[in-house]
């Protein structure tokens, strides 16, 4: 059925290529982007000037002639040494390919014949984080070692890494064709905070970062609180993490809440909305004026009596309590055991309106294209989904899963399904192939609470969403993140129907992962995705006495991996890191 062509088998730079094509196959979404209307159905992007969107500056490395390995788990993979206490990580052993014939036969002779037509890279889960906000629930920790993480304030410094990552990379690895775009994959924040949407666009666009909020000279947060509950870096207090061996390094919390500057992806991006980047606390209806009031407020709780933290943890862990109730409750009786902290405007939660208004920005525009993916036609339609071209009969299909009415979980609502439904026909009409990017997984799209924007519109959890998309032989694969785990899964379908789920592990949890994904044909009847997983560009190696940028990012690794409740089952198994996926064409 499919006429996809390649679009990088004569390509030898990336630069050249980006030149070449990025007012219409590259820049996907400039030409050929399809908007949701207001009423659900697809109509093509308004002119927006998207064809004038400069090229990024900086200067692209050429794609290599062969496969490469440096730079990816292909290579290397950071691993721990020593057995107990606080360990140190090193260069580990690669994870090799894993060849995956679930829903077609891999047949000899593909290396020689196949054809490269697109490569991009998956960031999901960066949760860029505001660590001094007071919407945080890090007075949890005693009920869940991961309501706070002791790498959370070197987020900023990850992320920026794992962009230097990404410019420095040769191409795709297995074909060598020149990388399309970075698509992010939700959970771009992390408290749904002002600040955090702009630290996260100029990490992503370029820029200058000072990762710090409320008082501007200085950090108010737990980890300077005296607390035992939270590893306390430059004191001197025996606290928990100390006890299992976490280090004092003095200057540590000047360091992490210093500028930074951000080189911006030499690749345009994509970003699709996750519940962290929608919701306060990634699990509360919008809204609500009382949690508007204390986050950018003069006041924070930082500790809490067990007995009232397990109970507010039941209720989050269940979703019992979309609406914050409890929570709001809990947080008014604790008033007089708040302290004191800098209020900050800037810490305000921001609307979808927000969120889409700022991608528009000229300012967060880097190497393009405008929007994102977003745009007006979105702002006027109160949509957050919507259709990009990948390549020549490949389109790009970014989801809106967080359910407005609250709770981590997704679902989506019938007018978006109707409408991913009607672009998945017209895709097979053309004889198109399509790549679906959402936050949500489908084994986590089981929240169906009405929105309350929408009254009366049902929502569609992750098996209806299953079933539409192996209904056309368009579906090759859903790429998704928000379980912060690696995992592949095939879904088998009738007449050529099948498609796989690629699940990419989050960039604040250890293994602390990114993924290449390459789209080949085979030319035997079979197409093959290609999954590679990435580190950041810091060392494996730590130095506590390095508090540069770079020594910053490594340790943001380093302490991940020890991170009190860190589960070692993250990377999944050696089928779901780096592989090659073959589905028939269909």
């Amino acid at each position: 059925m499919s006429r996809i062509r390649s679009v990088a088998t004569s390509v030898r730079d990336r630069r050249a290529f980006l030149a070449a094509t990025g007012a219409v196959s590259l820049s996907a979404g400039i030409g050929f982007a399809l908007r949701p209307d207001s009423g659900g159905s697809t109509v093509p992007a308004a002119d927006e000037g998207q064809a004038a969107i400069a090229l990024s500056s900086r200067q692209a490395p050429a794609a290599p002639l062969m496969p490469y390995t440096r730079g990816t788990t292909l290579g290397s993979v950071a691993a721990p040494r020593g057995s107990a206490g606080f360990r140190r990580l090193g260069d580990g052993p690669a994870w090799q390919r894993v060849v995956r014939g679930d829903l077609a036969a891999p047949k000899a002779g593909r290396g020689e014949r196949r054809t490269a037509l697109a490569a991009f890279v998956q960031f999901t889960d960066l949760h860029v984080v505001d660590v001094q906000h007071p919407l945080r629930y890090e007075y949890l920790r005693a009920q869940a070692a991961n309501a706070w993480r002791p790498q959370e304030s070197l987020s900023v410094a990850g992320a920026v890494s794992l962009v230097e990552r990404v410019n420095a990379l040769r191409g795709a690895p297995v074909t060598g064709s020149p990388l399309h775009f970075v698509m992010t994959t939700g959970d771009n924040t992390d408290n749904n905070a002002k600040t955090e949407l702009d630290w996260f666009l100029k990490v992503m666009s370029g820029g200058r970062i000072t990762p710090n909020s409320g008082d501007p000279k200085s950090y108010e947060g737990v980890q300077n609180s005296g607390s035992k509950l939270y590893w306390q870096p430059d004191a001197d207090v025996r606290d928990g993490d100390k006890q299992l061996g976490f280090p004092k390094i003095d200057g540590f919390l000047a360091a992490a809440v210093r500028e930074l500057q951000s080189p911006g992806l030499n690749l345009p991006w994509y970003s699709t909305v996750g519940n962290h980047d929608s919701l306060p606390g990634g699990c509360f209806a919008p809204g609500d004026p009382f949690f508007a009031e204390l986050a950018v407020g003069g006041k924070k709780l930082m500790t809490l009596d067990e007995t009232v933290g397990a109970t507010i943890w039941k209720n989050l862990r269940k979703g019992g309590d979309p609406k914050g109730t409890l929570l709001k409750d809990m947080l008014k009786s604790q008033a007089r055991k708040m302290r004191s902290v800098t209020p900050d405007e800037g810490r305000a939660p921001f609307t979808a309106a927000e969120y889409l208004q700022a991608h528009l920005d000229p300012a967060y525009t880097g190497p393009g294209p405008i929007g994102h993916g977003y745009s007006q036609a979105n702002l006027a339609a109160k949509t957050q989904y919507y259709t990009f071209r990948i390549a020549d009969d490949l389109l790009g299909v970014s989801l809106d899963s967080t359910d407005p009415g609250g709770h981590y979980e997704g679902s989506l609502g019938t007018a978006q399904l109707r409408w991913l439904e009607q672009t998945l026909k017209t895709a097979e009409q053309n004889k198109e192939h399509v790549i679906v990017f959402s936050h949500h997984t489908s084994k986590t799209m089981r929240n169906l609470r009405e929105d309350p924007n929408h009254p009366g519109e049902r929502r569609h959890g992750g098996d209806e969403v299953l079933a539409l998309l192996g209904s056309y032989r368009s579906t090759l694969a859903w790429v998704n993140g928000h379980s912060h785990k690696n995992n592949i899964t095939p879904h088998p379908a009738p007449g050529n129907r099948s498609f796989w789920e690629i699940s990419t592990a989050s960039h604040i949890d250890f293994p602390q992962l990114a993924r290449v994904i390459e789209v080949v044909d085979n030319h035997d009847g079979t197409i093959s995705l290609f999954t590679t997983l990435i580190e950041s560009a810091a060392p494996h190696r730590t130095d506590f006495a390095d508090l540069t940028q770079t020594g910053l990012a490594a340790l943001y690794r380093e302490l991940s991996f020890n991170a009190p409740g860190s589960r070692s089952t993250l990377t999944g198994e050696p089928g779901d890191r780096n592989t090659e996926l073959v589905l028939n064409k269909g």
